[in-house]
C-alpha cells in the first residue's frame, strides 16, 4: 500500500517572529568541552520578564538580581570546578588570539581535562599548563605553531611552555607527530602576502636543504624559512 501526503502529526516548528523560536524551543546550547560543566547547568535569564514576556514588577527585580548573582555562584562549587573554568576561559582567550579554529580549542580543552583528572597540575601555574595543553592540541590537529607564538599568545614563558608539554606527553602517553619547517611554510606565505609560486619554490628549498643535512634543528629551519621566504619576496 501506498501513503501520499502523509500528514506530519509532530510538533510545528516553522517560526515567524524570535519571540516564536524561543516559545517552541526544546532544548538549550548544545554540550560543549569548553565550559567546565559542559553547558548543562542554566542559567536565570537577564532580562526582567517572566514566563509570558511581561516586565517583572520593580518590587522583586532586587531579588532576582541577588538569585542570579548566587546561581552563578553555585555554578563553581569547589576548588576543581573553579580551576576549570579559569583555564578554559584562558584556553579561549590564547585560542581566540592566535585565531584558531574550533577543533583545536576543544582538543586543547580536553587535554587541559585529562591532566586535572591525573593531577599534573599540582604545583604549576593555570596558565602554564594551559598553554601547554594549547601547544599539544595544535600539533594533535594538525594546525602548528610554534612555543614562541604560544608563549607570545600566553601570560607564562616559553620555556615554561614547553617544560610542561613535555611532562603531559609524557605522563598522559600522547601520541604526537613531530612537524617539520615544511608544515609551516604555507602559513608563513599567506602572512606575507606571497603567492602560490614563491611557496612551492620555498618547498623545494626546504627539501633541498632537508636531502644535504644542512640544519637538523627544528627552531633552526623554521627561522631559515622565514629568511628564504623574505629574500624570494625581495626578488619577485
Amino acid at each position: 500500500m501506498l501513503e501520499d501526503n502523509v500528514i506530519d502529526q509532530g510538533a510545528e516548528w516553522r517560526v515567524f517572529s524570535p519571540e516564536q523560536g524561543d516559545q517552541r524551543a526544546r532544548t538549550g546550547a548544545p554540550m560543549t568541552v569548553m565550559l567546565h560543566d559542559k553547558g548543562l547547568s542554566t542559567d536565570i535569564d537577564w532580562q526582567n520578564k517572566d514566563y509570558s514576556g511581561k516586565t517583572i514588577n520593580s518590587r522583586y527585580r532586587s531579588q532576582f538580581y541577588r538569585m542570579r548573582k548566587w546561581q552563578k555562584r553555585s555554578r563553581v562549587s569547589n576548588a576543581t570546578e573553579r580551576n576549570l573554568a579559569m583555564a578554559l576561559a584562558e584556553l579561549d582567550r590564547m585560542a581566540s588570539r592566535l585565531e584558531l579554529p574550533k577543533s583545536v580549542r576543544e582538543a586543547a580543552a580536553v587535554n587541559y581535562k585529562k591532566a586535572v583528572d591525573k593531577r599534573l597540575i599540582r604545583g604549576r601555574s593555570i596558565e602554564g599548563v594551559a598553554a601547554a595543553s594549547l601547544y599539544a592540541a595544535c600539533r594533535q590537529c594538525g594546525v602548528p605553531r610554534t612555543l614562541d607564538e604560544i608563549g607570545q599568545a600566553s601570560r607564562t614563558g616559553r620555556k615554561e611552555i614547553g617544560r610542561t608539554y613535555r611532562f603531559m606527553v609524557r605522563e598522559l602517553k600522547m601520541k604526537i607527530m613531530p612537524t617539520g619547517p615544511e608544515d609551516y611554510i604555507s602559513r608563513f606565505c599567506s602572512g606575507l602576502g606571497l603567492d602560490a609560486e614563491v611557496e612551492a619554490k620555498a618547498y623545494e628549498l626546504i627539501k633541498a636543504a632537508q636531502e644535504k643535512r644542512i640544519d637538523q634543528r627544528q627552531r633552526s629551519n623554521r627561522y631559515c624559512c622565514i629568511y628564504h621566504l623574505h629574500r624570494l619576496r625581495a626578488m619577485w
